[in-house]
This record gives C-alpha cells, structure tokens and sequence, in this order.
C-alpha cells in the first residue's frame, strides 16, 4: 500500500454556530494530485488551513505521513501557497526568493535557482515582480512553496483568474513536479474541468462536508455515457451481453444494475436481447453526464 501523507478523522471545525468543516474524512497517499472541488465558501480554505495549523481544529484528529503527534516535525517536509507571500514588486523573482531563502535558513543559493528551474522561471530570474503577468506571479509562489524540497504541497485555488494560458502553464509545472520531483500535491478550485486534467484523485466538498470521495477512474465511470440495466439477475444478464451480444464493455455496479458501453446507439436492441433471453428488465435507459453537471448534481443531492 502507498504510504499515506494525509488522514483526517472526522476533522471538525467550528466558529461558534457555524461550522466550516462537519466530521470530514481523507486520505491522501504519497504521489497523488489530490483534487479538492467546492464552490466558494464550502470549506476547501478552512481544510488547507487547519491541516496547516494555520488555524486550530476543534474536533477529530489529522495526521501528516503517519504521525499525529509530531506535527512540527512534519510540517517541516510541506510547502503550502494558501495565502500568497508578500513578494516585492521593485525586486527581481530571484532577489524575492532570496529573501525568503534567507528567512527559512537557506543557505545554498543554488536552491533558488533550483526552483525556478522547476516552475519555468528561470528565464525571468532578473525580471521584476512588478512586471510579471499573474500566470507569472503564480508559478513564483509554488517556487516559494518548494523552496525546502517539500514531500507535499498545498495550493489553494492557484489556477483562480488565470486566463488558458495561464493555465495550462500551472497545469504543466504541477504535472513537472508531481512526476519528477516526486511531489504529492493537494490542490483546491471550484473548476472541475480544470482539476480533471491534472488530478487523479477527487474530493468534493460543500457547506463544510465531504460528499463524494473518489479516483479518476471512478470519476470517469460516474460521467461516461453509457446504457444502465437495472434487473434482479445481474449475473444471467452478464452472460446475455457476452454470449448474444459479444462485448464484455461493461461494469456491474451493485446487484441490481450494470453499465454497459457498447451499443450507445441501440438501447432497444440491447432490451429485446435481454428481454427474449427471460432477463426480467426493471428499467434500461442511456445516462452520462458532463463533469460540471455531475458537480452540480453532487451540490443538489447533497442539498437534501
């Protein structure tokens, strides 16, 4: 099993009456991008925060690469970009990370340079931080979450306001240090399409609770097109599909529906086959949805 970085406990956070974070329970495991989903407001911030002991929790428990007790220790192996450094706009990017270098005991200036190589910024070490676009100013501030060689980072909301190029650059110096640096990543937006394309796994998040929890490829289940079977004879329609409709394109979900991703276009095919095969159908019909519909489905049910 990977090793786990993260794991909270029915983690809780109250502000008087209000709660921001009801009994919430992940786990994070060494080399994920974790994604976390929420609309403003739902909670992703207080999370980060109180992972971070930027703010207390007020009941359950967390641990960080397995320990709960010595947190200091740990915190010592995570970068986090929840609030953005105070950069200098009249001094250069490296001059910036120089000062803050100096602030955490670095003394190896080849770090600086280090990170900056690990975010695309080295070309614009000697540029100043007044004259950076945001995408720019961003990507400084993951350099300023690496800079000591962190095993896990925090980012909240790093791709907000950015426009596609933007991005796609945020989303190229995640993928980088994820895969050659070996950096387990927790990330926060309200843009699902966007997470999609670097997570591998999600986590969804409203009024303080976790709703849903699950992989990629689970994500990808939950939204691709497809035609749900519901019948009590799971097992007889499994061997109906393979053996009159030749495919084994599908996945039973529980024990009283399967999802099938063949013959898309021809659902009544698909329930006469069944049907002349004594396969009692209790409902057939195609389903998939897009990945902001289903976040919005999500919000809604979890409303009730």
């Amino acid at each position: 099993m990977q090793g786990v970085v993260l794991q909270t406990v029915n983690l809780t956070k109250k502000y008087k009456d209000f709660v921001a974070l009801d009994n919430d329970n992940i786990t994070i495991h060494k080399g994920d991008i974790y994604g976390l989903i929420g609309r403003n407001g739902a909670g992703k911030t207080t999370l980060m925060k109180t992972i971070t002991t930027l703010t207390n929790k007020t009941g359950g428990t967390f641990s960080l690469f397995g320990s709960e007790e010595e947190l200091t220790e740990s915190k010592r192996r995570i970068g986090c970009l929840i609030e953005s450094p105070a950069f200098f706009g009249s001094l250069t990017a490296y001059q910036n990370l120089k000062y803050y270098a100096i602030q955490k005991g670095i003394t190896n200036d080849k770090q600086i340079d280090k990170v900056l190589k690990a975010v695309d910024l080295f070309k614009e070490k000697d540029k100043k931080f007044k004259n950076f676009s945001l995408g720019m100013k961003q990507r400084l501030g993951i350099a300023f979450a690496i800079l000591d060689n962190p095993d896990f980072i925090i980012l909240d909301e790093p791709i907000n306001g950015l426009d596609p190029i933007g991005i796609k650059e945020i989303r190229d110096t995640l993928k980088r240090l994820n895969e050659e640096e070996k950096i387990t990543i927790l990330i926060s937006s309200h843009i699902l399409s966007e997470l999609y394309l670097i997570a591998n796994h999600f986590c969804f998040i409203d009024k303080g609770r976790i709703i849903k929890d699950l992989s990629k490829e689970e994500l990808d289940l939950e939204c691709s097109k497809c035609i749900v079977i519901r019948t009590k004879d799971v097992k007889k329609a499994t061997v109906v599909l393979e053996q009159e409709l030749k495919t084994t394109n599908y996945k039973v979900i529980d024990n009283t529906e399967i999802r099938l991703y063949d013959y898309l276009e021809n659902t009544l095919k698909v329930n006469k086959t069944l049907l002349a095969n004594d396969i009692d159908v209790m409902g057939i019909y195609e389903s998939g949805i897009s990945l902001e519909d289903y976040f919005d489905s999500l919000i809604k049910d979890g409303a009730k």
